[in-house]
Formats: structure tokens, C-alpha cells, sequence
């Protein structure tokens, strides 16, 4: 496998090796947010815009939960590598049992802090009494489920830290397939109203995790889940989060600007204005997965292209992705901006929801040409190692841009001061990654340059110290 892997990305064919690895990517994020979004589809039709609305104040709440999965996640996940690498297969399989551990605690932890204060949790992000009765019933399965959603999470990073991401495609389609015929189920047929659908997504993530369960308990993983491996191992769980609190951070920043975020369009717009917002930002999840795609199938070939210092491929493999991502961006804004209308229908025919929809989906995406850059800028720094940078990128427009700009522009224009947040926010991380991508940019182009003037190929060390310096060694 590693041998087929090396060999496809050693290649100047970038375009054709850039489709290559885009279009899994794409399956399999088109598939992981379809399945975040059946629920509120059936609920918006059967229920009505309180129920989306509903939907939308736990969803700060749910990320929570997601949080945690990537912390565990992401940090199991690099901690197996280094360790299979290292042909450390026992101490592989200990990560994987404390990962399990790990995530029953964590569960534990958010039902104790989340479910005796629903009330005071929900009104604070501010839901009405209207809205109050919905967000409950959804808010009650989501958290009793929470283990669910933590561990099937950290497993499907696990899987592909082995080096099989098949069995986690094969998860998440299952969860789909199944939230799909759950959610119709108890939603249309049952009448069970947000109840179903909550209990539609946990039933649906139990089944996830249990398919990948049986794939580390069966002859089918590399790394098996033994029980004696869930006694706490301190020194791996110090490891395990040293890592993954960088996702973690993102995750609870971006949860707590949601939270503003809800409470403020609530104060200024309202209910119908919040299921409309709800609505915009499911939305967004297909709108910018374009982008987010390109710039995931781009990460390889630049880090493999960086790694070997072929910088005139890696200057092709920018372009090519900014050129292909910026296009599909502006597309995708177009849709969006002149006809969403249609787009809002598939979740609701409420006129009133539909027409405050477009209006909320107009303000919103209004940089959405930018997006396929900002995501190609992240995965760029990701590739060439520069850690740093991409956790700037990553936790800056949340905290940093999107928190006060929201006080600032809705003192000035309330609701829509709030909505004008978003692209201003966006505006302002692609500058921020302009002016940290630039230089770099500038030093990989004379590289590229001198390798083609004097045809010495790939600079080695040593060449690096005359005039023209490329910053090759500093990786994070």
C-alpha cells in the first residue's frame, strides 16, 4: 500500500492525481453531512419552523460532544501512527482500548453538566418558550447518546490511522442510510415530532459504532479492542490530548460563537428568524464543501511535492487547486446568492421561513468566492508543516474576528449587523492568510526558479545557504 501510494503521488500529472483524491473526499464529506442534515429535512416538513428551530439551539450543545470525539479522535489517531511506525503494535492497541475509556468518561462528564441544567443551558443560548419544548426533547436523546457520537467519532480517525479509511466510508454511509429510514420512521410515521429525530441520530450513530466495533473485535483490524487495554494509561492520555486539544480548542471556540451567534440573531429577528438561520447554516455545510474537498486532496501532493522539493509542482498544485476551488466557489455563490429559494424549500415550505431564509442566505455567503482559498491557504500550511499557522487560521475567525465584529455590526445594524458578520469575518481570515501565505509563496516561486535555470534539480541542504533561501527546514 505505501509503495502504490508513493508511486501515484510521484507524478507531474497534478491535475489528473488532484481529481484522484478529491472525489473520495468529496463522497465521503457529502455523506457525512447529509447525515447531519435528514433530521432537520423530516423535522422542518413534519414538524415546522419551531422544530428547526429547536434543532438549531442544541446544535452549539451537540458540538460539544463532536468535540470531544476529535479530541480523542485526532490525538488517538497520531499517537497510532507513531506508534505502528515505531512497531509498537501492543502499545497501539492500548491507545485504542484507552480511547474507548476515554470517551465513556467524557460521555459521562457532558450528560452530568448538560442534562439536570437543560433549561439554563437552552435559555441562555436563548431559546423562547415556544422554542423551549423542542430544543428539550432533541437536547434530552442527543446527550443521553453522546458515547455514540465521541466514539464512533475517535474510531472512524483510528481506522484510518491504521490505513484503512473503506471501513469508515462503510460506517458513515450505514449511519445515513439508516438515519434516512429511522428518521421517516418516528418522525412521519410515528409522529414522534423532535423526539424522533433525536432518537432517529442516536440509533443511527449507535449502529455506526457498532459496525466499526465489530471491526476491532473481529479478525478484520490490524489493531484489535481487548479489554484489558481499558484500564487509563496517564502517560498515553497525556499524549492522546497533547494532540488533539488543538481540535478541541477550534471545536468549543466555534461552539461558543455559535452560541452568541443564535442568541443574538433571536434577539433581533426572532423564531422564525432563527429556524431560517438554522436552515442557512445547513446549507453552508454543502456550499463550502467544494472548497474544503480540493484543498483535502491537495494537503498529500504538496506535503509529498514539499517533502521532495519539487517546488515547480508544487507551485502547479497551488494552482491548479486555488484556480479549480475559487471557481467552484463563485458558482456556488451564484446559486446561493440569486436563487435560494429553492434551496431553503427542501427543508421547509413555510412562506414566511422561506422568504426570511433567503434573506439570511444572502448576507451570509456573501464571501462565499473566498472560501475555496481560505480552506486551500489551512491544508497548505497543514502540508508543509507549519502548525502554527494553520491553528491561527483555523481559531481566528471564531474568536478572534467573528465574536467582536458580531457586537460591533449588530449595535449598528441589529440583525442584519449580525449576518454581515459572517462574510466580514471571512474577509478578514482570507487577508490574514494572504499576508502569512504570501512570502512563502514568493520563496517556493524562486526556488522553482533556480531549480529550472540551472537544471541541478531538487535544492539540497547545502544550496539552500546561498542567496536565494527557501524555509524548507522549518517544519513543525
Amino acid at each position: 500500500m505505501e509503495n502504490r501510494n508513493h508511486s501515484m503521488l510521484n507524478t507531474d500529472r497534478i491535475g489528473s492525481l488532484l481529481l484522484k483524491l478529491t472525489l473520495p473526499a468529496f463522497f465521503g464529506m457529502f455523506v457525512q453531512t447529509l447525515y447531519n442534515v435528514i433530521s432537520t429535512i423530516f423535522v422542518g416538513h413534519y414538524v415546522g419552523p419551531l422544530g428547526i428551530g429547536g434543532l438549531t439551539i442544541v446544535f452549539p450543545l451537540q458540538m460539544l460532544a463532536f468535540g470531544f470525539g476529535m479530541m480523542v479522535g485526532i490525538g488517538g489517531a497520531s499517537l497510532i501512527s507513531r506508534q505502528l511506525g515505531a512497531q509498537k503494535h501492543s502499545e497501539a492497541e492500548k491507545t485504542l482500548g484507552n480511547g474507548f475509556t476515554i470517551s465513556l468518561v467524557l460521555s459521562v462528564i457532558v450528560a452530568i453538566v448538560v442534562l439536570p441544567f437543560m433549561d439554563f443551558w437552552l435559555r441562555l443560548i436563548g431559546a423562547s418558550d415556544a422554542i423551549l419544548v423542542h430544543a428539550k426533547d432533541y437536547l434530552m436523546f442527543i446527550i443521553s447518546g453522546s458515547f455514540f457520537a465521541i466514539f464512533s467519532t475517535a474510531l472512524l480517525s483510528f481506522a484510518r490511522a491504521e490505513g484503512n479509511a473503506r471501513v469508515g466510508m462503510t460506517a458513515m454511509i450505514l449511519g445515513a442510510g439508516f438515519s434516512i429510514f429511522l428518521s421517516w420512521l418516528f418522525i412521519v410515521v410515528l409522529n414522534m415530532g423532535v423526539k424522533g429525530a433525536g432518537l432517529a441520530t442516536i440509533i443511527s450513530q449507535a449502529i455506526s459504532m457498532s459496525y466499526l466495533l465489530a471491526y476491532y473485535l473481529t479478525g478484520s483490524s490490524y489493531l484489535k479492542l481487548r479489554i484489558s487495554n481499558f484500564k487509563p494509561d496517564f502517560r498515553i492520555l497525556k499524549d492522546m490530548f497533547a494532540v488533539g486539544i488543538s481540535a478541541f480548542t477550534q471545536t468549543i471556540a466555534s461552539s461558543l460563537s455559535a452560541m452568541i451567534m443564535i442568541h443574538l440573531v433571536v434577539s433581533y429577528g426572532g423564531d422564525i428568524t432563527l429556524s431560517a438561520f438554522g436552515i442557512v447554516q445547513r446549507l453552508m455545510m454543502f456550499a463550502i464543501m467544494p472548497g474544503m474537498v480540493i484543498g483535502q486532496g491537495a494537503q498529500p501532493i504538496l506535503g509529498y511535492n514539499f517533502g521532495a522539493r519539487r517546488y515547480h509542482l508544487l507551485m502547479k498544485t497551488i494552482s491548479i487547486a486555488a484556480i479549480t476551488s475559487t471557481t467552484l466557489s463563485i458558482l456556488v455563490f451564484l446559486v446561493f446568492y440569486f436563487s435560494p429559494e429553492p434551496l431553503i424549500r427542501i427543508f421547509s415550505n413555510d412562506p414566511a421561513l422561506v422568504a426570511e431564509g433567503a434573506h439570511v442566505a444572502k448576507l451570509t455567503l456573501l464571501a462565499m468566492p473566498l472560501m475555496g482559498a481560505i480552506h486551500l491557504g489551512t491544508q497548505m500550511f497543514q502540508a508543509i508543516g507549519k502548525g502554527l499557522q494553520a491553528f491561527i487560521t483555523a481559531i481566528v475567525r471564531p474568536v478572534v474576528f467573528m465574536i467582536p465584529l458580531v457586537f460591533i455590526l449588530s449595535n449598528a445594524w441589529q440583525l442584519d449587523g449580525v449576518l454581515i458578520s459572517f462574510p466580514a469575518s471571512d474577509f478578514l481570515t482570507f487577508v490574514l492568510i494572504l499576508v502569512m501565505i504570501s512570502p512563502i509563496i514568493r520563496q517556493f516561486r524562486k526556488s522553482a526558479q533556480l531549480k529550472s535555470e540551472d537544471g541541478k534539480g531538487p535544492l539540497s541542504p547545502e544550496r539552500l545557504t546561498e542567496p536565494v533561501k527557501v524555509e524548507v527546514d522549518d517544519r513543525r
